[in-house]
């Protein structure tokens, strides 16, 4: 066999960096991440792609622009975004995440009951639905929206390394749902 590996670049010289503002570099970037959130699920991940990039458009990706539309092309399929005190609306979310994979949380209680909404706030539910979902191999993920609202996905556990330094790369503050924002 010929040897080839001139036609290949090694990354190492390859030109910017992974962490720079090049459009290219950071679609690819959302393009992994989407994977790791879409699990096997790849026409999703392309559907969500392909709607993140018409609504970016040409706009600019500095800051965090970027990740807010991200959230619009995922939110109820692939990722939650809920109101900080809404826990009813965030079980919802979470179960209809999870509902893709058939999978059921238990949340300790009646989730139609008020008495049980009112005596857990968001945080609280988070770290439940975290514990039952890596059971099950899943991890849930929160970001930090800069106020009071949640915002997540989920991956696969055996997938919490690359999630995290993706998120590092991409520049998100990233934590585990069992210590959100």
């Amino acid at each position: 066999m010929p040897d080839n590996s001139a036609d290949y670049e090694d990354p190492d010289d390859l030109g910017g960096d992974l962490d720079d503002d090049d459009p290219d570099t950071q679609q690819g970037l959302i393009w992994n991440l989407l994977l790791l959130i879409n699990p096997g699920d790849d026409e999703t991940a392309l559907h969500q792609f392909n709607a993140y990039r018409e609504a970016a458009g040409d706009g600019d990706s500095d800051g965090d622009g970027w990740l807010w539309t991200l959230k619009d092309a995922i939110d109820w399929t692939s990722g939650f975004y809920v109101d900080g005190g809404d826990s009813e609306a965030l079980i919802g979310a979470i179960n209809e995440l999870a509902a893709r994979w058939n999978l059921r949380i238990d949340w300790g209680g009646d989730i139609d009951d008020e008495d049980f909404l009112g005596a857990h706030d968001t945080a609280s539910l988070l770290a439940v639905a975290y514990d039952r979902l890596r059971e099950y191999g899943y991890s849930l993920w929160c970001w930090d929206t800069g106020g009071d609202d949640r915002a997540g996905w989920m991956a696969l556990s055996r997938d919490d390394e690359d999630m995290q330094r993706l998120a590092a790369i991409l520049g998100i503050d990233l934590r585990p749902g069992s210590d959100p924002f």
